[in-house]
């Protein structure tokens, strides 16, 4: 790639691509590529300009060989890169925001004042469309209003005034719409599918392969608690399909042999083989994108008083308007205050806030997926933390694996891992990789895998029935027992560690010490959330008493709860809320679902359970829990501006009202000055909170 610097500070270059035109797939793939470099900070690529700006950590000399070495006839970019990106979108708009902008000043430069009139008519015939329709169904709103004022200024035969107003209400119109596209489409890239690996079904057994992989027709094999890669039929197997993210519905949908299922939706219950339908997954971010838009979940009750104070203040904006001409007979005093809309900045500015606080969190790793959870997020005093995955680190590590049993301490690992690799929680994940780490390479060796929510994993490896999981489900639940000569060890196992336990025909034959340190960051969280204003802070936890208090202390909560199952941590929340509580539930497994749901707002950590992600309001990155301070920050930033957005627009608006009722300003300066403002509004309200 050729190219010009074009200014160079430490940490920061602005170069010039030499070439006639940038084209946006040039520019996606540009952006791709310096994306994926260790050293690179942030890259903004402005396929207008031709112009890219990078920050970047290390020499200059480095940035400039990796520019040279961008070529993109060898770039491989994945398709949905391309599918997913908004730069043409932005293009359409902006080229409709020119486009408007240039032909009102041709318009009024080079045409004869006859035409321009003539042009004002006839652009005025939707407006006044809209404001019959709108009175036909006995609705007294803004587009009533907009008629009106267009209506009488024409009547009036003051077509400059018509034309202003229709003008500034077109570019209002392109902006709503653009924002709100924009930050729908932010959003439903990152609800879009990411499985990067499935499990192929060979004909004998199950492979882990790429989802690149994957060709329409191929066999795949969806177990419990994971999101359905790909569009397709059920072939062997019975299961209950949470489709939430398509349909909208609560309840999960019973899928057999024969029955359709779609790609995105979550398997709660069951196992399935599944043919594949479509095998790129690539109408996944159409789907969604067409619930996000037809769904209220993006209102929030901010948005949704705008939009009904801005309905109510119609009629008396209206009576305001035939009051001043009653009193002063002056229909030019009148028109002024008719020219004043209070509704028109509340509908316009309220969702482009919360529109733009939600495509700000996406830059923070932040995935809110509608507006009224931020709005719950800045009134919560309540918040109630998972352990494991969550308060700890997401990657907890197998320190040891201690016999009960004549096996070796590997091959019993080698079980482990054979069990635990289909399932999403962060324990199994550390299990799998301990495996991986000693070459413990297997091939499926079990029959049928069958997860208990919060217990554990059952199967049949080589004949014998093999159970995995907690203290409760392998000796309580299962009545497993430990052998002879073996109660001494038992009673001497290292309680520094969580313990997952394993048994085989009916006695325990290891038990796998897990190493799951505390988060760095845990506990200046806990007290940063708790000096923002939230009063109760709760841990809950599957694990043993001794290790939950031990944590509980470190972090610093006021209140645990030990060994609980997804039931109670689902009933504490709904006790919470009976109370008058707003309650925040954090947690990253299968068994957080049900509290995560039950909350007023459910934040699942990126890595954790699929389920966890799609049943979950929020989803925040797995580097660390400043997240949540971030995503308090935007919520509580965002409540401020909305109120000072009410204040900004009653508070001009209003003086623009005794202005003109004293006669000192014309409805067409009215006019002006308060779409002007509701624009300025608007777009201070796209403005990052943070």
């Amino acid at each position: 790639m050729k190219y010009i610097i074009k200014h160079d500070i430490r940490g920061r270059i602005r170069i010039h691509v030499v070439q006639k035109r940038m084209t946006n797939e040039y520019a996606d793939s540009l952006q791709y590529y310096l994306d994926s470099q260790p050293c690179v900070i942030s890259a903004k690529v402005q396929e207008r300009l031709g112009d890219v700006v990078i920050r970047y950590d290390g020499s200059k000399e480095k940035i400039l060989d990796i520019l040279k070495e961008f070529h993109i006839e060898t770039m491989n970019v994945p398709a949905e890169y391309f599918q997913n990106s908004s730069r043409e979108m932005n293009k359409v708009y902006w080229d409709k925001i020119v486009t408007h902008a240039v032909a009102r000043g041709i318009q009024n430069v080079c045409f004869p004042v006859g035409l321009r009139n003539i042009i004002v008519v006839c652009k005025s015939v939707k407006y006044l469309w809209h404001g019959v329709r709108t009175l036909a169904k006995r609705k007294l709103e803004v587009p009533v209003l907009d008629a009106t004022a267009i209506g009488v200024s024409i009547l009036r035969r003051d077509f400059k005034t018509a034309g202003s107003v229709m003008f500034l209400l077109g570019i209002g119109e392109i902006l709503e719409e653009w924002t709100h596209k924009k930050t729908v489409s932010d959003l439903a890239k990152s609800m879009s599918l990411n499985t990067n690996q499935v499990w192929l079904w060979n004909g004998s057994q199950e492979v882990l392969v790429h989802a690149s992989q994957i060709q329409t027709g191929d066999m795949i094999k969806v177990h419990m608690g994971n999101i359905i890669p790909f569009d397709g039929v059920v072939e062997e197997g019975e299961a209950m399909v949470n489709q939430a993210s398509l349909t909208g519905e609560s309840l999960a949908v019973a899928k057999s042999k024969g029955a359709s299922v779609y790609a995105g939706t979550v398997l709660e219950e069951g196992e399935i083989l599944l043919q594949v339908k479509e095998g790129s997954g690539s109408s996944k971010f159409e789907k969604i994108v067409t619930m996000i838009e037809e769904t209220q979940k993006l209102k929030s009750s901010v948005e949704g008083k705008a939009e009904h104070m801005a309905d109510k203040l119609v009629p008396y904006t209206l009576a305001g308007t035939g009051l001043t001409w009653l009193f002063t007979r002056n229909i030019t005093k009148a028109l002024t205050v008719l020219m004043v809309d209070f509704s028109c900045a509340l509908k316009l500015a309220m969702p482009i806030s919360v529109l733009s606080a939600i495509r700000e969190a996406r830059t923070h790793q932040i995935t809110v997926k509608g507006g009224k959870y931020l709005e719950a997020m800045a009134e919560a005093d309540t918040i109630v933390f998972d352990k494991t995955g969550t308060l700890t680190k997401a990657e907890p590590k197998v320190a040891g694996v201690i016999p009960f049993t004549d096996l070796e301490p590997n091959e019993l690992l080698r079980f482990a891992a054979c069990l635990e690799e289909h399932f999403p929680h962060s324990m199994a994940k550390a299990v799998v990789e301990a495996a991986k780490e000693r070459n413990l390479e297997h091939e499926e060796l079990h029959t049928k895998v069958e997860y208990i929510v919060a217990h554990g994993i059952s199967s049949t490896i080589s004949e014998k029935r093999v159970v995995i999981g907690s203290y409760h489900f392998v000796f309580e639940d299962e009545k497993c027992m430990i052998k002879d000569g073996y109660q001494e060890q038992f009673e001497s196992l290292d309680t520094q560690y969580s313990h997952l336990y394993m048994a085989m025909d009916g006695y325990l034959a290891a038990v796998i010490y897990i190493h799951d340190p505390l988060r760095e960051e845990a506990q200046e969280v806990i007290k940063t959330l708790r000096e923002m204003g939230i009063s109760k802070l709760v841990m809950m936890t599957g694990d043993s008493e001794r290790t939950a208090r031990a944590i509980a202390q470190q972090v610093g909560v006021d209140e645990y709860y030990a060994e609980v199952l997804p039931e109670d941590k689902a009933k504490f929340v709904e006790k919470e809320k009976a109370k008058g509580r707003k309650v925040i539930m954090i947690g990253d497994g299968i068994n957080d679902s049900p509290a995560l749901s039950s909350a007023d707002i459910g934040i699942a950590i990126s890595d954790g359970a699929e389920i966890a992600r799609e049943i979950s309001d929020v989803t925040i990155g797995a580097d660390n829990l400043y997240s949540i301070v971030t995503l308090k920050m935007i919520s509580d930033r965002l409540m401020k501006k909305i109120n000072g957005n009410y204040k900004k627009i009653i508070g001009f608006n209003s003086g623009l009202l005794a202005f003109g009722i004293s006669g000192m300003i014309r409805p067409t300066t009215s006019a002006l000055l308060h779409n002007i403002s509701t624009l300025a509004i608007s777009l201070k309200s796209m403005d990052n909170l943070l």
